[in-house]
C-alpha cells in the first residue's frame, strides 16, 4: 500500500495505517476575546453558551491542526462554569491535544478571564472535546499518532485512554 494511495484516500480506513506522529506542542492553540454586552445573560455574565462556543472552536483548531485534516465535534465531557465570566473581561482560551485515537482527537480547553486593566488571570473553567477527523467524501480518517515529549503529555494521554474506555462502555 503506497503513501500516496492512503493520501488520495482510496484505500479503506480499516486497511490504512496510522500516519507519522505529531507532538501535542505542534498543535496547541491560544485564542482572547473580549467579551462585550452583547454577550452578556441577564445577570450580567457572559453566557455559557459563549463561551462553549469559543472553548470549541479552539479544540476545533487544535484537532484541525493535528489531524491536518477537517474535523467535527463529537463529544464534549461535562463542563462546569467554576467562575462567572464579566463583561468587559478579556477571555483567554487555551486548546492542547490530550489523547489520540484511530480517527479521535481529544483536545483539553481551559478558559482563564483576564481583567485587562490589571492584569489578573483566572481559571474559569475547562473541558475535554472530542472531534473526529474527516476525509475529503465527510468520512471518518486516521489521524497521527501523539508524540508525547513530557512526563505531564504521557500522563495526560494515559489519562486520555481512560476517559475514552470510559465514553465507550457509555455507549
Amino acid at each position: 500500500m503506497s503513501a500516496q494511495s492512503i493520501r488520495a484516500g482510496k484505500v479503506d480506513v480499516k486497511q490504512r495505517e496510522q500516519p507519522d506522529g505529531k507532538a501535542a506542542a505542534a498543535s496547541c492553540v491560544s485564542i482572547a476575546q473580549l467579551m462585550q454586552p452583547e454577550h452578556a445573560n441577564p445577570l450580567g455574565n457572559v453566557h455559557g453558551g459563549t463561551i462553549m462556543k469559543l472553548a470549541d472552536e479552539a479544540g476545533g483548531l487544535a484537532a484541525m491542526r493535528h489531524a491536518g485534516r477537517p474535523t467535527v465535534t463529537v463529544f464534549i465531557d461535562s463542563m462546569t462554569f467554576d467562575k462567572p465570566v464579566q463583561v468587559g473581561a478579556l477571555l483567554h482560551l487555551y486548546a492542547l491535544v490530550s489523547w489520540v485515537g484511530r480517527t479521535s482527537v481529544e483536545v483539553l480547553v481551559t478558559v482563564e478571564a483576564e481583567n485587562p486593566l490589571t492584569g489578573e488571570r483566572v481559571e474559569t473553567n475547562s473541558a475535554f472535546f472530542m472531534y473526529v477527523a474527516l476525509d475529503d467524501n465527510g468520512r471518518p480518517t486516521l489521524v497521527p499518532y501523539l508524540i508525547c515529549e513530557t512526563e505531564q503529555e504521557r500522563k495526560r494521554m494515559a489519562a486520555g485512554e481512560k476517559r475514552q474506555h470510559y465514553r465507550l462502555s457509555q455507549r
